[in-house]
């Protein structure tokens, strides 16, 4: 089995170095650029990172060693007073060039959308309270919820992204009309924001909307 993990301690090599410094000291494979998403307190920016890798050896027990590569992105040039975006990837993948370095840092980037897509089925679509009897059942219940959770994400991340999209590109008239209707808002007669209409479907489940709380789109 593959995998692709976030380094958190700076190891020591049987050699006796520490696995960072050892992959610092290597010499960048190449450079990648990404805008970061704004956050609360924080615009979004574009940041670049610096991308090295080293093969090394991780004592695993006293007769034996495991192998991985460790990917290290590390940004150079971020703004004063920003905490640079750095990340440590361990795999027992090869990764004999820069393309393939960069496809694992894609991947570990795609973490957070995974984690809020697996939020949205366990507690925005309740599968665990279910209770089916059988098997059988959870997977055609899965494969029903599994879609209700992909979409509820992808309408967050572009609600989000994209504040100002049509929100006729994913809802009907109606949809959106009701939206305002049940919370008893004057309905637009132009077509509104996206993340508006989000934000609006989102009250009705529960969300405050207050300052301060982060919003869901």
């Amino acid at each position: 089995m593959d995998f692709l993990l976030r380094s958190r301690h700076n190891c020591a090599l049987p050699e006796g170095a520490r696995l960072w410094e050892v992959v610092y000291a290597q010499m960048p494979l190449g450079e990648i650029r990404f805008t970061l998403p704004s956050r609360r307190g924080q615009k979004a920016r574009l940041v670049r990172q610096e991308v090295r890798m080293k093969r090394v050896a991780l004592a695993h027990s006293e007769d034996d060693s495991l192998k991985v590569c460790c990917v290290i992105a590390r940004e150079v040039g971020c703004p004063a007073g920003t905490t640079p975006v750095e990340w440590r990837l361990l795999t027992n993948r090869e990764v004999p060039d820069f393309d393939a370095a960069v496809e694992l840092i894609g991947w570990y980037r795609a973490c957070w959308e995974i984690e809020t897509f697996f939020h949205v089925l366990k507690n925005g679509c309740c599968v665990e309270a279910l209770q089916l009897a059988t098997i059988e059942k959870l997977e055609r219940a899965l494969a029903v919820y599994m879609v209700v959770a992909w979409q509820i994400a992808r309408l967050m991340r572009l609600g989000r992204t994209c504040r100002d999209l049509d929100a006729e590109l994913l809802f009907e008239r109606e949809e959106w009309q009701a939206a305002y209707q049940l919370m008893e808002k004057h309905v637009p007669k132009k077509v509104p924001p996206l993340n508006e209409v989000v934000r609006l479907i989102a009250m009705l489940g529960g969300f405050l909307g207050r300052k301060g709380v982060e919003s869901p789109a």
